[in-house]
């Protein structure tokens, strides 16, 4: 396979943007969508569109059929222990927020403490503010140093007896840098924590295997890795899941209801209250299958040459000082590795003025603080652009790049 042949799945891709060949570099974003994800969610509705596990009719059956194996098409693709550890969810959002709650709910009390990063995104902050408000309990950070990876070697003396919880990005959103997540789990564990890490970006560009990295949860969204948006999954160990309350009630989450109180269901219902995303989640596994062929060495190669050109451009152009330097964030030192992500501030432009041009240009990229507010504070920028690559683009989208970017510069300054 060629990163021709992967384009040719993407319809989205052949537009022209300001009368120009769209050059779509905000991936991290949301990438763009798989035409048989598109052709699979249609073939769901109008061909079984019925509510899931309820009916017993030929629709209803096979809705709940093609949403089901899709289950187990990400319990495989994840290397959980069981379908039951599995949760369905509108995205990473929805899965951190669930964690948060039903997990807050059943072990946090008043004094007890949870840890995130200074990089995590938005998503995998609030949502422990808000249980860390609900319950009196107390947020720790986890720092970065000035390249932008963790300082994991702080990690042990922030952790106390009071630490309930590890919340941790595998793969930044806004630096690209491959956190070191089965150390950061061994690490926790040793000391009695649990981890959740934020797949969000992990999901796409790493192996992800939840029982080698022994991660407690892992969330992760469909949106990012071709599939359609309002998809998401919540991994889970199951002794955390059982132990856990349910984060919505109504209908499917239920074993019996009566006016005197209510049991609920088994895994993984008892987390997946009301009308599912019938529609759009079964198509996961078709997304999780065009990933898999990814692995081939010809596009790796290929794919890889384009991400060596850049980061080789890029870095360049952050050594030369003066006006309209490039500062370069997230830039990996000794084993570090990082994904094709890059983030930057360009000395006397404004972010937004650059990608309003690169707009122009027909290059979509991504400005501002990636939602990641307190990051952009430890550096000391009010936001940054945001170059992030999927295995469509081509060495051409990316040498334009270079030469757009490099226009939009002088006539910035």
């Amino acid at each position: 396979m060629r990163i021709n042949d992967v384009r040719e799945q993407f319809p989205a891709l052949s537009q022209k943007v300001y009368g120009k060949p769209l050059v779509y570099f905000d991936n991290a974003a949301t990438s763009q969508r798989l035409r048989t994800v598109v052709e699979k969610m249609e073939n769901l509705a109008f061909g079984s569109n019925a509510n899931i596990h309820r009916a017993i009719h030929k629709l209803a059956s096979d809705a709940t059929e093609e949403y089901e194996s899709a289950r187990d098409k990400v319990r495989e693709y994840l290397n959980a222990g069981s379908r039951e550890e599995i949760i369905f969810t509108s995205g990473t959002t929805a899965s951190i927020n669930l964690v948060a709650f039903s997990f807050g709910e059943a072990f946090i009390k008043e004094g007890d403490e949870i840890i995130v990063s200074e990089s995590e995104h938005h998503s995998n902050i609030v949502p422990w503010q808000m249980l860390c408000q609900r319950k009196g309990a107390n947020l720790k950070v986890l720092g970065i140093n000035d390249n932008g990876q963790l300082k994991t070697e702080d990690l042990p003396s922030l952790i106390t007896e009071r630490t309930k919880l590890v919340a941790v990005t595998h793969v930044s959103n806004v630096l690209g840098l491959i956190n070191p997540l089965k150390e950061i789990v061994n690490i926790c564990h040793s000391m009695g924590c649990p981890v959740l890490a934020d797949g969000a970006q992990g999901a796409v560009h790493e192996k992800v295997d939840v029982q080698d990295l022994d991660c407690d949860f892992y969330a992760f969204s469909g949106h990012k890795l071709y599939a359609a948006t309002g998809t998401g999954v919540l991994y889970g160990k199951k002794h955390w899941l059982d132990k856990m309350v349910p984060y919505q009630g109504g209908g499917e989450m239920i074993a019996t209801v009566r006016f005197s109180g209510t049991t609920y269901a088994p895994l993984p219902g008892k987390f997946e209250a009301g009308t599912q995303n019938l529609n759009a989640t079964p198509a996961l596994p078709v997304a999780l299958d065009f990933l898999n062929s990814l692995k081939d060495s010809e596009l790796q190669q290929e794919t890889e040459s384009v991400k060596e050109y850049l980061d080789e451009e890029l870095r360049k152009r952050s050594e030369d000082h003066g006006l309209g330097t490039l500062h370069l964030f997230g830039v990996p030192h000794g084993t570090g590795k990082k994904i094709p992500l890059w983030s930057f501030a360009v000395e006397g432009a404004h972010h937004e003025d650059l990608a309003l041009i690169l707009d122009k240009m027909g290059i979509a990229v991504r400005s501002g603080q990636m939602c990641a507010e307190p990051l952009m504070d430890r550096f000391g920028v009010t936001g940054m652009l945001r170059v992030s690559l999927a295995p469509y683009n081509t060495m051409e989208e990316a040498e334009y790049f270079v030469k757009s970017l490099d226009k939009a510069i002088s006539m910035l300054i």
